[in-house]
């Protein structure tokens, strides 16, 4: 028995020194006998976590993730968080859509009739009243007769008013007895002389006149002019459907449409520059101190209630116009401004600048005319003899009242006063579009700032738009609109809000990302980690 263990010890122990060993592993040789066994070195494994390690690391994972929740989250919105002040959008928008103001312009037309009894001149007033309320077709303008009241009393009689000291007459008619009928419209006065003649006076009894006929035709035709500007900007504006004006007659619209592409920009000041252009060494000076001071002053005194003006003015010898020849083509007219060569600014002081030039030569335009208007830019005079400037100056005159917006027909007294309620009306319109541009721009963008600044701003243009809706008749009307449209633009163009326009969100994205990356991965895998391992110890203890 001995003899057999003691050869199978033997005959085993080549068969284990001939396997060979591959990859860590011992491997049967080709002649190692079936019942060879392979010997393999254990793994070594780490020695088992402790429950106090578990929990440390756990604790340190848990801290680090409360002081980014509970800490940075914290100081991260407080430091970014964008201010928002709470705007009227609702109000905002009524303005923009027409909702909160219906413009009227109201115009009371006094009328003198000391030459009539009292009780022929109420039947008068009342009859013309009718005619012209059967006249009008645009209820946003209408004028409003009223009788000129005593030195100090205002009374009314028969719900029709007879005004009072206090109040902004925009005309005074005269009645005057004479032999034939006739209206004559002073140059320099809102005042309207009407002559009759004894039979044209109405009796009580009758419901029409043909001098209450007459004088409402007149009117009519004085302010068609103004009514017509003034449909057109309430036509091109957001109004509601049913508060737009009647359809303008195209050739009416057309020459409104030139008037609006030729007029200037509001400005509360306007810089006006007048030069003195001359092709040779001479002249080299000219008398437009005493010529602006005769011409040009006292019309720029009657704007003082619309705009102020500063002056200036300058000789430029050697000065060659942009186009040459002795007969300029009509569209030779855009190039003869030597813009490259001459010194014209666009600007001084931030007000709009005004250029009028005068050029010394013998040029004409074809088809006649030495001068020429450029569309709010200014005005163009050849004259080949400065020694009298009053015809440049008057050509001048004409040229800024049409820069400025002003009608062309009527006296001066009565275009600036149209020219006050159509700048009231254009810049109440103004004034409510931007509100209504703003708050859409804050509806789209929820993540624009908003600063107090540009609520304060709001809030004033309502209050002023409130204010000028109900006085679009007067100066007073223009203030309000003036300080509406300034304080709307201020708040639209607020220089915090207009930058955040250009930083879309994924300029955020790619901001925070280079940041908070690198520290966001480690957190968050150490938490994937640690979830992992717990689940793992959770079914090794099942």
């Amino acid at each position: 028995m001995s003899n057999n263990i003691a050869m199978s010890s033997t005959s085993t122990a080549p068969a284990i020194s001939e396997a060979g060993v591959k990859d860590g592993k011992i491997e049967k040789g080709e002649d190692a006998p079936a019942n060879a066994v392979s010997v393999a070195p254990k793994k070594k494994e780490p020695p088992p976590e402790t429950p106090e390690s578990i929990r440390l690391r756990v604790f340190v994972i848990l801290s680090f993730w409360a002081i980014v929740l509970f800490l940075g989250l914290p100081i991260w919105w407080r430091t970014t968080a964008i201010y928002r002040a709470k705007l009227p959008l609702d109000q905002m928008m009524d303005w923009a859509d027409g909702r909160a103001c219906r413009p009227v312009f109201p115009l009371r037309i006094s009328i003198e009739a000391d030459s009539l009894q009292d009780h022929e001149a109420q039947h008068l007033l009342r009859t013309t009243q009718h005619a012209l309320d059967d006249l009008n077709d645009f209820s946003a303008h209408h004028l409003r007769l009223q009788l000129s009241p005593p030195a100090n009393a205002s009374i009314t009689v028969d719900g029709l008013s007879t005004g009072g000291s206090d109040e902004e007459v925009a005309l005074v008619i005269r009645l005057l007895p004479g032999t034939e009928s006739r209206a004559d419209l002073q140059s320099y006065s809102p005042i309207l002389d009407v002559h009759y003649t004894p039979n044209q006076i109405p009796s009580s009894s009758s419901s029409s006149s043909f001098l209450a006929t007459y004088i409402a035709n007149t009117l009519r035709e004085m302010f068609a002019e103004e009514q017509a500007m003034i449909a057109y900007l309430l036509s091109t504006s957001s109004a509601p459907p049913e508060r737009s004006p009647k359809v303008l007659v195209p050739e009416v619209a057309e020459s409104l449409a030139k008037w609006t592409t030729r007029s200037m920009k509001y400005s509360r000041t306007y810089h006006l520059t007048f030069s003195l252009f001359t092709p040779t060494a001479t002249p080299s000076s000219w008398d437009i101190e005493a010529a602006l001071e005769e011409h040009m002053k006292p019309l720029l005194q009657s704007f003082s209630s619309i705009s102020n003006f500063t002056i200036d003015t300058q000789v430029q010898l050697y000065a060659n116009p942009g186009v040459n020849g002795n007969v300029l083509k009509r569209e030779d007219l855009s190039g003869f401004i030597n813009a490259a060569e001459w010194p014209l600014s666009p600007s001084i002081g931030g007000a709009p600048t005004v250029n009028f030039i005068i050029y010394v030569g013998d040029m004409e335009v074809e088809g006649g005319g030495k001068s020429w208007l450029i569309p709010q830019w200014g005005g163009v005079v050849i004259q080949s003899d400065i020694s009298d400037l009053r015809p440049a100056m008057l050509i001048f005159s004409n040229q800024l009242m049409s820069l400025l917006g002003a009608p062309e027909s009527g006296s001066l007294p009565l275009r600036l006063m149209t020219l006050v309620r159509v700048r009231s009306a254009g810049l109440l319109l103004k004034a409510s579009g931007t509100m209504g541009s703003l708050a859409r721009l804050t509806l789209a963008l929820p993540s624009i700032s908003i600063p107090k600044s540009v609520a304060d701003g709001v809030y004033t243009t309502i209050e002023h738009l409130r204010k000028a809706c109900q006085g679009l008749g007067g100066t007073e009307g223009l203030e309000n609109a003036i300080i509406a449209e300034e304080a709307a633009e201020k708040a639209f163009f607020e220089k915090s809000m207009v930058g955040q326009v250009y930083f879309p969100d994924e300029h955020k994205i790619a901001v925070y990302l280079p940041l908070l990356g690198p520290v966001a991965v480690p957190l968050v895998m150490g938490v994937l980690k640690e979830v992992k391992a717990w689940r793992k110890r959770r079914r090794g203890s099942r």
